[in-house]
């Protein structure tokens, strides 16, 4: 399984933008077609939302593929 951290300097970051940032989709569009299918988590429960806002803290998993942990850009 894959791990990956990934650091937003904003609030949050849209569900299908995080795939797509991750390198896991092309396009947003891609991203929102990925989570339609139903293999993406979020903290461990299965996330149906294109566009669910995910914060720093939060986990993002894609089947048994993909383990993605969000944090926060450090301030500076």
């Amino acid at each position: 399984m894959q791990h990956l951290e990934v650091e937003i300097d904003s609030e949050f970051i849209a569900l299908n933008d995080l795939l797509k940032i991750c390198g896991l989709v092309d396009s947003g569009g891609a991203g929102k077609a990925l989570v339609a299918t139903g293999i993406v988590k979020v903290n461990g429960e299965q996330e149906l939302r294109k566009t669910n806002k995910i914060r720093p803290g939060m986990q993002v998993q894609v089947a048994d593929d993909v383990v993605i942990d969000v944090k926060a850009a450090p301030e500076e």
